[in-house]
């Protein structure tokens, strides 16, 4: 018995022993988790941030609350700056700015101090179509109008697609779109246009529209002029499709080029350099958030629409991005460039 007693004692003294700590769980416990957001409040990527930042948590090792951090400027190059650069290379941070942001250096590396490729996509909750738009009281009733009079539309910086989608459609569908820089976001242009300090909008997402003016859409208060995308969104069939167009077949890949950040269209991404552990539990909690019920019936209730895109499938648009042949690549580049004053 005593012998007994003896053999048993390494094994109840190894059951009185705390299971093994998770060291990932206790990093996220201690030093919690931020979303960089490269616009101001209320626009649609601060709306999509700080919705998924009230369910993410449950999906991140630790359950770590996560805190907003809204770090507008330049059209949002700041907050991809700041991520790919300046902030701690542990997975703690992830951001999300302009679509347009990670294919800027094809076109102008002027204030670029990233490496898109080098970025850790953690993925886009939604692809996109935006749309050129005026309220009705403006008279801008087709894209033929945009050809005949000048209609001022907002942009938060010359880099962004805000400012970038109105170059595009002067140089290729002949609009006369005027760009005013100096807003923070999608929240600012709304009301830049309800205060009539412009005319309408350059491009904004449908998304965003039904998110933060849902009332717009619903009392058909604005007149749509064009679909910003690859294909058209299946509820406005009749709004003309950017990429139809193109006079050329050269115009054609421009738009195709361009307009392919539509795909990606609210990208998240984590520094380079991070621990190959957090990237890979970042990007299970981020696609374990676009199907948890919770967060699905709020981005209903806000009109958000949830269609996700993986890091993975956001690097490899970008790679393509990075291949386009050098004639049409200086074509956009042509194209999207500010007009002299």
């Amino acid at each position: 018995m005593k012998r007994l007693a003896f053999a048993m004692a390494p094994l109840l003294a190894w059951g009185a022993i705390p299971a093994q700590a998770d060291p990932m769980a206790d990093f996220y416990k201690q030093s919690g988790m931020t979303i960089v957001v490269g616009f101001g409040v209320g626009g649609g990527y601060d709306v999509y941030a700080r919705s998924m930042s009230r369910h993410m948590g449950r999906y991140i090792p630790g359950n770590p609350t996560i805190v907003i951090r809204n770090m507008p400027g330049a059209g949002s190059m700041a907050a991809a700056n700041f991520i790919y650069g300046n902030a701690p290379k542990d997975g703690s941070q992830i951001a999300t700015f302009s679509r347009s942001i990670p294919t800027q250096p094809l076109f102008d590396s002027q204030g670029v101090q990233f490496d898109a490729l080098k970025l850790n996509w953690i993925g886009s909750p939604a692809s996109e179509v935006s749309l050129v738009y005026a309220p009705k009281t403006k008279g801008f009733k087709s894209i033929d109008d945009l050809r005949q009079r000048v209609m001022t539309v907002p942009a938060s910086g010359l880099g962004a697609d805000s400012a970038i989608y109105p170059f595009v459609l002067n140089a290729i569908a002949g609009t006369k779109l005027k760009v005013v820089t100096g807003y923070q976001g999608s929240g600012d242009f709304m009301l830049a246009i309800e205060r009539n300090e412009v005319d309408g909008m350059g491009g904004s997402s449908i998304s965003t529209l039904r998110s933060t003016r849902p009332a717009w859409l619903k009392e058909k208060s604005i007149d749509m002029h064009v679909q910003l995308a690859l294909s058209k969104h299946p509820d406005y069939p009749d709004v003309p499709l950017v990429v139809d167009l193109a006079q050329n077949a050269e115009d054609r890949q421009v738009l195709e080029l361009i307009f392919s950040r539509q795909l990606t269209a609210f990208p998240f991404a984590a520094p380079p350099g991070i621990p190959a552990d957090r990237l890979a539990a970042l990007r299970k909690g981020f696609l374990d958030t676009m199907k948890d019920p919770a967060f699905l019936a709020e981005a209903e209730k806000q009109g958000l629409e949830v269609s996700p895109v993986t890091g993975e499938e956001v690097l490899a648009i970008l790679q393509k991005a990075y291949q386009t042949p050098p004639e049409i690549l200086q074509r956009a580049r042509q194209i999207v460039r500010p007009p002299a004053n």
